[in-house]
């Protein structure tokens, strides 16, 4: 380390701190972010739409994705401290937040981000496992009417893409998974365009319900307490469709520099957030047209489309093998801080115990989460509260603290007070919509048998 405080650049085939030299570019760090944000997330955006209607619907897509670019520019520039481009590296968000907060402040995100990775496992479980149902349904609908009883029990798939995410789990580290990160991207792009494509045809063939400024409306749709409850419901669906600013620092760490892992960030956040906004607003508007005020909580799954079957099948396909990317670019993490934490706490195992250690608290893991997927298996009212309970701190919170204790922006300052504002605001949005999303796990909890739900 220099006079300044800043790492030596080496060659060969190690990087600035002496470990493996990155590889990342900006191109993979966009297929990172489409397959974190492109999830089950843009399923729900139509449903989310019925509840706003088309002013409030469009309005909030943009204003989330004008928040989560700003925010995660913030938080970018975060990733060293010091210089952006010499400066000592933060491999993880909670070290950024140690290097510039301390305190209370990385007890609060380490539990807020590693809650929500996990969260996050539960989440993509249950949307994967409907969606792999969905198959099933799809052939029985075809060939036995639509009228048949096709209801398929989702434990079995459940436990299915538990196993498959075992095996997958047993990849090292996050470094090695650019190729299914890429993969999973085609992915989501697959049937996002599946969707909307089968929305505008719906659309144009005569739509299956009506649609209204507002959307849902009071005494013919739901009554006054359910629209309240929803509405701030699809607010924390749309936040969930956002969340990606939890594993930015990681993604990050993959980039290779020179240039500034910030700039290549930027242009990576700029990319996927211009990308999936634009399929956002593609699902969320042509999936309201076709279904109006009616629209089901999974536009591919909820079998607003039956014809043509193999297109539907070729689509939840493609939402699967998306998911089970998306399932480990949020895990990952999540494996690097407790393995990491286990190695300083106990430097006398060896490599070998380290594997062992690896092979069973990642499946013990992977079989926790497939466990409550089973017991919990509500979409939308999951994906609510996921998204609402990661939103504020993780999203604006830390990345607003971070960037004012960085440039010593003075308190009570215009900038500050700007900030400060931004931010209480979506804590208040957060707050609402964790709300919405606990009561709506409530209903669904007072019919519920566990292990007998079907798709």
């Amino acid at each position: 380390m220099d006079v300044d405080g800043h790492l030596p650049r080496t060659h060969g085939d190690v990087d600035d701190d002496g470990r493996e030299r990155r590889t990342g570019t900006v191109w993979t760090a966009a297929a990172h972010i489409i397959t974190a944000v492109i999830g089950s997330g843009v399923l729900s955006l139509a449903w989310a739409m019925a509840q706003l209607g088309w002013v409030a619907g469009p309005l909030t897509l943009v204003l989330f994705a004008i928040i989560t670019f700003y925010t995660c520019g913030l938080l970018a520039d975060c990733y060293r401290v010091g210089d952006p481009v010499t400066g000592k590296r933060n491999y993880t968000y909670t070290e950024a937040v140690q290097a510039y907060l301390g305190g209370w402040h990385v007890w609060f995100c380490g539990f807020c981000q590693y809650v929500n990775m996990f969260g996050t496992g539960i989440g993509y479980t249950i949307t994967a496992s409907t969606s792999a149902a969905a198959l099933k349904k799809s052939n029985c609908f075809h060939w036995h009417g639509h009228k048949a009883d096709c209801s398929q029990y989702l434990s079995a798939y459940i436990i299915a893409f538990g196993v498959v995410q075992v095996i997958f789990c047993q990849v090292p580290n996050f470094h090695k998974l650019s190729w299914l990160s890429i993969v999973a991207a085609i992915m989501s792009f697959s049937y996002a365009t599946i969707a909307v494509g089968l929305s505008l045809a719906q659309t144009i063939s005569g739509p299956r319900g009506r649609t209204s400024l507002t959307g849902t409306e009071v005494g013919v749709d739901v009554d006054a307490s359910q629209k309240v409850w929803m509405t701030f419901q699809a607010l924390g669906n749309v936040a969930f469709a956002y969340s990606y600013s939890i594993i930015l620092i990681e993604i990050q760490d993959t980039l290779r520099s020179p240039p500034g892992e910030n700039k290549t960030m930027r242009k990576a956040t700029l990319m996927g957030i211009s990308t999936t906004t634009a399929f956002y607003m593609l699902c969320g508007c042509l999936g309201y047209s076709a279904f109006g005020n009616d629209a089901n909580g999974n536009i591919l799954t909820g079998f607003g489309f039956y014809e043509p079957y193999w297109l539907v099948d070729f689509a939840n396909v493609c939402i699967v093998l998306h998911l089970v990317g998306g399932f480990q670019v949020f895990c990952q993490p999540l494996f690097a801080a407790v393995e990491g934490g286990a190695a300083r706490r106990y430097p006398e195992l060896g490599r070998k115990h380290a594997v062992v250690f690896r092979l069973v608290w990642r499946t013990a893991f992977v079989g926790l989460i497939t466990l409550l997927a089973m017991l919990m298996p509500f979409f939308n009212s999951i994906l609510g509260f996921l998204g609402s309970i990661a939103f504020w701190p993780l999203t604006v919170f830390f990345p607003v603290e971070m960037y004012i204790r960085q440039r010593q922006i003075p308190r009570f300052g215009t900038k500050w007070v700007a900030l400060q504002s931004l931010s209480f605001v979506c804590f208040l949005v957060t707050v609402a919509a964790c709300a919405a999303s606990i009561q709506g796990v409530r209903d669904s909890l007072k019919t519920y048998t566990p292990f007998t739900t079907k798709s």
